[in-house]
């Protein structure tokens, strides 16, 4: 009778809550920038809007069942315990169904607005997400964040196809970028939460191999990272004003990782999580400035 309570009492604010909005606004940025760097012409106002609003619904999708699949273990860690349904007040059945509704939504806008390769693209994405990731390899792997993370990884891929309708080196390139920062983003969060991963049963990195041995792998990913991100100036698709954005930036974070290894600064774990949300969003907006005011 209690959980039969707390279900009718669901109202709008959960199931918002269910498709993650502050992950999907920040993917919805990378979209936004692969859409801009895709031409200098000016994007057209109905892709701007319609394909960007059909990959937001896609990734709610993808993080509605996310919350299906993990209601279990949320229920079991501080950061995750109070999500709407490890509280019980939305029913399985009814955030899958939210789910579909979103993901048919969001296909509809891209294949009305966009082009069918975007729209198959974010489709892929999102069965990328929910289905391998969340229901296979988070649990299977303590490489989950790495091979998963491609799927996190697709939205500027996803906005530069809305735009031009295909697939081509620059775009994969936004995709390595994301591919890279990842790991060291994600990790660090691991780190700070481990004992809940673990009480979880979730095989994160930390938990498998000890915090050291993470910690030598967040640095060596930021390295990675620091490297892939330099790729845009050498390939010429953007300028002076990216490149020592991305040094400045790359070198800070830098510092948080190896702060982190050398245990030199208190709560560098979650420092380090905490920089790299705001590391990817001023990289692409350097990327996004540098394009248009250096035509």
């Amino acid at each position: 009778m209690n959980s039969l309570s707390k279900v009718s009492q669901a109202g709008w604010r959960d199931y918002l809550a269910l498709t993650k909005p502050r992950v999907v606004l920040l993917m919805l940025i990378t979209s936004l920038v692969g859409m801009f760097l895709a031409t200098r012409a000016g994007v057209p106002w109905t892709v701007l809007l319609f394909g960007n609003l059909g990959i937001g619904l896609c990734a709610g999708a993808a993080a509605t069942v996310n919350h299906v699949v993990d209601r279990r273990i949320d229920a079991l860690m501080a950061r995750t315990r109070n999500r709407p349904l490890a509280q019980g007040r939305v029913a399985p059945a009814a955030a899958l169904a939210f789910a579909l509704l979103l993901a048919v939504c969001g296909q509809l806008l891209l294949l009305r607005f966009t082009n069918p390769l975007a729209a198959w693209l974010t489709l892929a994405s999102l069965l990328g997400y929910a289905v391998i990731y969340t229901g296979f390899l988070k649990r299977a792997t303590p490489q989950n964040i790495v091979i998963g993370g491609l799927a996190g990884a697709a939205p500027p891929l996803l906005g530069w196809v809305a735009v031009s309708g295909h697939v081509s080196a620059e775009p994969l390139l936004l995709v390595l970028i994301i591919f890279a920062w990842t790991p060291p983003h994600f990790w660090a969060l691991a780190i700070h939460r481990k004992a809940e991963y673990a009480k979880a049963d979730i095989p994160m990195l930390p938990v498998t191999h000890g915090e050291h041995y993470t910690k030598i792998h967040i640095l060596l990913y930021t390295c990675m990272l620091f490297a892939v991100t330099l790729l845009p100036y050498a390939i010429r698709m953007s300028g002076l004003l990216y490149l020592v954005c991305a040094v400045i930036l790359g070198l800070r974070f830098l510092h948080w990782a190896w702060a982190l290894y050398r245990d030199s600064r208190p709560h560098a774990a979650m420092a380090t999580f905490t920089y790299s949300i705001w590391y990817l969003f001023l990289l692409f907006i350097a990327l996004l400035v540098d394009h248009y005011l250096f035509v």
